[in-house]
C-alpha cells in the first residue's frame, strides 16, 4: 500500500500486521502508554517474544508518529526489571517511563534506583494468576511502599476481580491505573458492575484507565474492526476523558497466530473520541500528567 508519509509502501513493523500509516494526524509528544520490550540479552523465566526489542519498537514509533513511551514489565522477566530499565535508557528518560514488577521483599534502595531509572508504577497482572510474580495479598503492602515515590498501581484484573476486591480498591490512596478498558466482557460490556466501580474511582480523581487491548475482549475481531468494543471505549471517553491514556500493547504477546494492525489500533482512538481536542488530551496531556513527562 502506497503511503505518502514514507514516499512509498510503509516499512514493515515486527509483530504488527500494519501495511500503512494511520489516518489520524500526528501529534507532537503523543504517548504510547502501554507496550512491552523483550530482549534475549536478559535472563527470562519464560519464553521471550522474538523481534520485540527497543530497535524493533522504534519502527512502531515511526509508523504511528508517537514520541513518548511507557514500557510495562512483561511476565517473562518476573521481578527482574533490568530489561525494562535498559529499554527506558535506550529510548531516553525524557521520553520514556516504565512500570515495574516487584515483590514485598524489595528494598528501599532498589525502589529509589528504579525511580531514578524512570519507573513510575508497579504492575499487578492477575488476570491470569498462574505463574504471576505477585498476588492480591501484596497489593496493599506494596501500595504503602511506593506511595512516597508518587507511583501508581497498574492493575490487569478481570472485571469480576475488580468487583470482588472493590473494598480494597476503595481504601487505597495510591493512584490506580486499570489496564485494557478494565477488561469488561462482552456482550454485557458496561452493564458489568465493574464499570460503575471503576467509574467511581475515576470520579474520585485517584484512578486512570488505559484505552488499549481492544482485541482482547472483542468478538468480531480485526475482521470487524473491533466495532463491538466501541460502546465500551466510548463510555469511558464520556465518563472520564481527563483520566484516560492510550496504549498499543505492542508486541501483542497474547496474539500468536496473527498480529493486530497497529495503525488500526491507533485510529480507533479517533473513532472513540470524535474530536482532535479529546484525542490530544488522551495522547499528550493525560500521559504527561500521569507519568511526569516534561519534569525531572
Amino acid at each position: 500500500m502506497a503511503d505518502p508519509r514514507y514516499g512509498g509502501p510503509a516499512p514493515p513493523v515486527p509483530n504488527s500486521s500494519a501495511s500503512g500509516a494511520p489516518h489520524s494526524a500526528v501529534l507532537a509528544n503523543a504517548c504510547d502508554a502501554h507496550l512491552h520490550i523483550y530482549d534475549a540479552r536478559f535472563a527470562a523465566i519464560a519464553p521471550v517474544v522474538a523481534n520485540a526489542t527497543v530497535e524493533d519498537y522504534r519502527g512502531v514509533q515511526g509508523l504511528l508518529g508517537t514520541s513518548r513511551a511507557v514500557i510495562v514489565q512483561p511476565r517473562c522477566y518476573g521481578t527482574d526489571n533490568s530489561a525494562t530499565l535498559d529499554a527506558i535508557l535506550k529510548l531516553g528518560i525524557a521520553n520514556a517511563r516504565g512500570v515495574a514488577v516487584v515483590g514485598p521483599d524489595v528494598t528501599d534502595e532498589t525502589l529509589h534506583a528504579l525511580h531514578a531509572g524512570g519507573i513510575r508504577g508497579i504492575r499487578f497482572s492477575l488476570y491470569t494468576e498462574a505463574h504471576a510474580a505477585v498476588s492480591f495479598e501484596m497489593v496493599e503492602v506494596l501500595a504503602d511502599r511506593v506511595a512516597e515515590l508518587g507511583w501508581h498501581l497498574q492493575l490487569h484484573w478481570t472485571a469480576d476481580q475488580i468487583v470482588t476486591y472493590r473494598d480494597l480498591l476503595a481504601r487505597l490512596r495510591t493512584p490506580l491505573v486499570f489496564d485494557h478498558l478494565a477488561r469488561l466482557p462482552l456482550p454485557g460490556g458496561t452493564a458489568h458492575p465493574a464499570f460503575s466501580r471503576v467509574a467511581d474511582l475515576l470520579a474520585r480523581g485517584n484512578a486512570w484507565l488505559k484505552l488499549s487491548g481492544a482485541y482482547l475482549d472483542s468478538v468480531v475481531g480485526a475482521a470487524g474492526r473491533y466495532a463491538d468494543i466501541d460502546p465500551v471505549a466510548m463510555a469511558w471517553v464520556r465518563t472520564a476523558p481527563e483520566r484516560l491514556v492510550w496504549g498499543s500493547d505492542w508486541p501483542h504477546s497474547t496474539e500468536t497466530s496473527s498480529k493486530p494492525d497497529d495503525a488500526l489500533l491507533y485510529d480507533l482512538l479517533a473513532r472513540w473520541t470524535g474530536t482532535e481536542a479529546l484525542r490530544r488530551r488522551i495522547l499528550v496531556d493525560n500521559p504527561a500528567l500521569l507519568y511526569g513527562f516534561g519534569t525531572a
